[in-house]
């Protein structure tokens, strides 16, 4: 169902803080005329702890409304209590998005049977669910076991994984059938050579089309040009997470002119030393003159 290359959207801000919505639909339209399949609105990339609950809603009504079908729309409304992702999940199920990316819930470190528990009263909403397993965030895993159960609910159709585990791949498929996309763009490419069928991408932010070319190469089997574009692209991917994402990748797009680079609060700007290599980066895979 959610296959190819999605991004990760940031959520641009204006100076004074709030939601640059013209930044979000230019953003949305850019990456509809790179090819992108699907976009994941309040992510992690999206900044989805600081945005209020009413703004939660609103970006993801305003993805929907600028994709206008042309991509897929995952809304990302996972929490770390069950309640809270279900009642953000419930206002988006007739808004129009195609699916839901639901986090790992964070700090409270569930039991892998609270953890199955979780997500299956998320998918019973009715909305194809995205699991996010991303430990280094989250604090906590899920098991391969858990994926296997939970890949037997109708609803629960993929799993991004971010977890930096290639291996992961190889046990989730050796025990059940759930599409598996990348979490990570610098393993997107050994990942996909064990089975996952694409990316949930932060760096297609700034380069929507070369990664998927990439992703395209890869899936038709002409791994000599994705080897070729990842070894390319390597530096870019490393480099958007040299401080916590999306710092690095705001940062990313002020120097290309994408719009100033404004967060909230604990995030903050990039530091000097790193600005520079990544800006440095930039030049090196060619997205800067």
């Amino acid at each position: 169902m959610f296959q190819g290359t999605i991004t990760a959207l940031v959520t641009p801000f204006r100076p004074d803080g709030a939601v640059d919505y013209d930044r979000f639909a230019a953003l949305i339209e850019a990456q509809a005329e790179a090819g992108i399949d699907g976009i994941i609105p309040v992510g992690t990339t999206g900044e989805s702890p600081t945005l209020t609950p009413p703004e939660h809603i609103d970006v993801i009504r305003a993805a929907v409304r600028y994709a206008a079908g042309r991509l897929k729309v995952i809304a990302g409304t996972g929490a770390n209590s069950t309640h809270e992702a279900i009642e953000l999940t419930r206002e988006v199920l007739d808004q129009g998005v195609d699916g839901t990316l639901q986090v790992t819930p964070y700090y409270n470190k569930p039991t892998q049977t609270g953890l199955l528990r979780h997500f299956t009263a998320v998918a019973d909403l009715g909305l194809p669910v995205v699991l996010y397993n991303v430990p280094g965030r989250s604090g906590a895993e899920i098991a391969i076991p858990t994926v296997a159960e939970l890949a037997k609910h109708p609803n629960i159709v993929c799993i991004k994984e971010a977890a930096g585990k290639v291996d992961r791949v190889s046990r989730i498929k050796s025990v059940c059938d759930i599409d598996v996309l990348s979490g990570d763009d610098s393993l997107t490419l050994p990942m996909m050579s064990l089975g996952a069928v694409g990316v949930i991408s932060v760096a297609t932010n700034v380069a929507p089309r070369p990664v998927v070319e990439m992703v395209r190469a890869a899936r038709e089997g002409r791994w000599d040009e994705a080897r070729a574009l990842h070894y390319k692209l390597y530096p870019l991917f490393t480099d958007l997470f040299l401080e916590t994402n999306p710092v690095p990748v705001k940062a990313a797009m002020e120097m290309l002119g994408m719009g100033p680079a404004v967060y909230r609060l604990p995030l903050c700007e990039m530091s000097p030393a790193p600005r520079e290599q990544l800006r440095a980066t930039l030049r090196k895979v060619g997205l800067l003159p």
